[in-house]
């Protein structure tokens, strides 16, 4: 999730020029800290598996890189209500600018672009930010060398690039939307007549992101583990929420070709003039969601019924907790800080290389004799840091600002 462009920020690249909208540029950098966050606790999340003797056993370092003794229950709550919407919402963020910018460039063109903005990272990402990221997990599991690392990891079958995988599954969803206009040639305006009432009536269009959602998710979630990844060489996805992604990006697209001041993200709408309503939505889904979620697992395991229950909640606080943000930075994010347009500026680059930041960050107080919450919170801010003046300085060289 740039002054004059819709940037590229944290997870959310788009490189085409485009009306600037302070609100949405600075909604995507406070993501990108969301996810820099999200990592930077999962070292303490109280529920953190133990690490095992090697790479290539139990694999869950890919997602818990470091595991510390130290833990802390709050860090389960903002683990979960991550988890319930913001890469969802992400996806929504990166759809926004698509149709204009298909609008303005040939589909050529728009194909180019987008493999330089986002295939050209990936690749960086995953060949070199995810090795060092996952070095650290190699190391507390009792071994050392570069070359056992190297051993090891060739060994696994395929490549793990740790977050980088929401830019290469952004950039097939660019490109699917650049190909859609040869079976329906204005279908970003088509789309965009679902949030024609948005302005006046955000609760019918939030219904109709549910259900669209809900159809996407629930099938998939059945049929596949809420919990597996899909792979192919560095190339990871979510099974049961990829389509689930694919509709907020959709939608989102939707609401930009209708345009961002006429529409659901309209600065005199109603979702903003009504924002309070949104946050304690979130809230109260969230706490639904994760209720039902703990009776399925705890009393009700192997229960169709709950776990279709838990999927529709799930689906409810995705849309509520995105809701909600949105009509936060829209009714209060319009006036232009020179801190928040270098934290969006730079954001892209802070989540293309905050993984590998966090990961030795979080190795280097393994044996600190602080709490969890201390250790969590050190983590933060200092990845956060080290992610912002790294990016800072790497723009600096023309080619790589060119690119992020």
């Amino acid at each position: 999730m740039t002054t004059t462009t819709t940037s590229p920020a944290v997870t959310i690249p788009l490189g085409a020029p485009a009306p600037r909208n302070v609100a949405i540029n600075y909604l995507r950098a406070f993501i990108t800290l969301l996810v820099i966050e999200h990592h930077a606790v999962l070292a303490y999340y109280p529920m953190a598996p133990v690490p095992g003797s090697s790479l290539s056993g139990q694999r869950w370092w890919e997602a818990f890189p470091v595991v510390d003794s130290q833990h802390w229950t709050g860090f389960a709550f903002l683990v979960g209500f991550n988890d319930m919407f913001f890469m969802a919402l992400m996806f929504f963020l990166s759809g926004l600018f698509v149709w204009k910018s298909l609008q303005r460039k040939a589909g050529g063109q728009f194909m180019r672009d987008r493999a330089l903005r986002l295939g050209v990272p990936f690749l960086l990402a995953a060949a070199v930010v995810a090795p060092l990221a996952y070095y650290p997990s190699y190391l507390q599991t009792g071994a050392s060398g570069v070359a056992g690392f190297w051993q090891q990891w060739k060994s696994l079958g395929n490549w793990p690039a740790g977050p980088a995988w929401f830019v290469w599954v952004l950039l097939v969803f660019d490109l699917f939307a650049a190909a859609l206009p040869l079976l329906i040639p204005r279908w970003g305006e088509s789309l965009g007549k679902l949030s024609s009432g948005a302005r006046r009536r955000p609760i019918a269009f939030f219904a109709i992101l549910v259900a669209l959602s809900a159809t996407a998710y629930i099938p998939m979630e059945l049929i596949f583990n809420p919990l597996s990844w899909a792979s192919f060489g560095p190339f990871f996805f979510q099974t049961s929420r990829i389509l689930h992604y694919l509709i907020y990006f959709l939608i989102g697209a939707g609401v930009g070709a209708y345009g961002l001041d006429r529409g659901l993200l309209a600065r005199d709408g109603k979702l903003a003039g009504r924002w309070p309503i949104w946050p304690v939505a979130a809230v109260l889904a969230f706490l639904v969601a994760g209720g039902i979620s703990f009776t399925a697992v705890t009393e009700h395991l192997g229960s169709r019924g709950w776990e279709l229950a838990g999927d529709f909640a799930f689906v409810v606080s995705s849309a509520s907790s995105s809701f909600a943000f949105l009509a936060v930075f829209v009714r209060f994010a319009n006036m232009p800080r020179k801190l928040f347009d270098s934290l969006s500026e730079n954001a892209y680059g802070m989540y293309l290389i905050h993984y590998a930041v966090v990961s030795w960050l979080q190795f280097a107080l393994l044996k600190a004799p602080l709490p969890g919450i201390g250790k969590g919170s050190i983590v933060f801010l200092a990845a956060v840091l080290l992610s912002w003046g790294a990016t800072a300085a790497l723009r600096r060289i023309p080619g790589v600002a060119r690119v992020i």
